[in-house]
């Protein structure tokens, strides 16, 4: 999986490249910049030698004076570099930072400066189907996502069961974000049951017996450390009376499946639905994020309860997109589809699902979900 090229391009000013641990963002930047001044701040040397005078990366780079790219990795372990980094952009037009993190908490909570708006901020996501074409496995992902660091490993299972541990030891104990790991490991499980749902915080609090406040603080941290992410209703030229909440998602769904848990109780074909609904979910955030236009991902749901999984909206695509895990197409599935082009016929409607055939019903693309993810590619939609 190393070698497996990926979509993001970079741009050619200051950046900032965010995404959660293990979608690449270090293999990314050593191959894009082989030659650049590379300060790693998980080495725990670096980061206490920095943190006692961050105006050593001045003394850094003076004594690589051909260096033209500077790479700053996991910059929210020391927010304070920034000022000093700002300093050396307006002393040297010639040099290029590239920031990567996988959390945006210190960085927006410290109110540092963020290089005065000269940096764009961009994002890294696990893998697209696209980008391994034939390697790409459905039931696969199904179970173990999509994450590269998961993928790579000679035992991806074990790597993602441990995955949560790295992020409890290392972003959420180390760094003091909750006062009882042992409460924010119980939101994880109960959130676990409102991926790909409408969230209910209430609902969330009751199930981990904790207060709602302090279930809102988790939600930020897991937003924060980039682990969700959460879909708000489209509202656009509204025709009817929609839903207020938005839906909730955690960003792969290898780790919604590691943090979801399952016994007699639990039908395997909910957790398969809703690992569906992400793993497609994830794959149009992405595409958001990759393609031009300025698309966002939402949801459509009207208080009488129809709804439409994924609307993906911007200047160039309007797409309405339901996804069912389901080997037929039955007339009940088009419902929410159907409605929503009597409200906004000039959209473009798909169902994905679990079926061998391309169908056309009424005006809507019925599309194997393999297919629809393989053939999703920045700027391109599947036709």
């Amino acid at each position: 999986m190393e070698s497996t090229p990926r979509y993001f391009i970079p741009p050619d000013d200051h950046y900032f490249l965010l995404g959660p641990r293990g979608t690449g963002k270090t293999w990314l930047t050593q191959r894009r910049y082989p030659d650049a001044l590379r300060i790693d701040l998980l080495d725990p040397e670096i980061l206490r030698t920095l943190s006692a005078r961050p105006e050593r990366l001045r003394e850094l780079l003076e004594a690589r004076p051909e260096a033209r790219q500077v790479v700053v990795d996991e910059v929210q372990k020391l927010p304070e570099l920034l000022e000093v980094a700002h300093l050396l952009i307006e002393e040297k037009h010639n040099l290029q930072f590239i920031f990567t993190g996988s959390s945006a908490r210190k960085l927006r909570r410290a109110g540092v400066n963020l290089l005065g708006g000269r940096a764009a901020q961009k994002s890294l996501h696990p893998f697209m189907a696209s980008e391994l074409g034939t390697r790409f496995n459905l039931e696969e992902a199904l179970h173990l996502g999509m994450l590269p660091v998961v993928l790579a490993a000679k035992d991806p299972a074990e790597i993602l069961r441990a995955y949560n541990g790295l992020y409890l030891r290392e972003e959420v104990q180390l760094e003091g974000m909750v006062r009882s790991i042992g409460n924010f490991s119980r939101f994880l499980e109960a959130i676990s049951f409102s991926h790909g749902a409408v969230l209910n915080l209430a609902a969330v609090a009751r199930e981990c017996q904790i207060n709602r406040k302090t279930v809102e603080g988790f939600l930020e941290i897991l937003e924060d450390l980039l682990l969700s992410f959460r879909v708000p209703v489209f509202t656009k030229r509204a025709q009817r009376e929609l839903a207020v909440h938005p839906k909730f998602y955690f960003f792969d769904a290898g780790v919604f499946r590691a943090n979801r848990p399952a016994g007699p109780l639990d039908a395997p074909a909910e957790i398969d639905g809703a690992a569906l609904e992400g793993l497609v979910g994830q794959h149009l955030r992405a595409w958001c994020d990759y393609s031009a236009g300025n698309h966002r991902l939402y949801y459509w749901q009207t208080r009488t309860k129809v709804e439409i999984d994924f609307v993906v909206y911007g200047e160039t695509y309007f797409h309405a997109i339901e996804v069912k895990n389901s080997g037929k197409v039955r007339p009940e599935d088009l419902r929410g589809l159907k409605k929503f082009g009597e409200d906004f016929p000039e959209s473009s409607r798909w169902l994905v699902y679990r079926g061998k055939d391309r169908l056309l019903i009424d005006g809507i693309l019925c599309v194997p979900c393999e297919d629809f993810l393989l053939q999703l590619k920045p700027n391109i939609f599947p036709v």
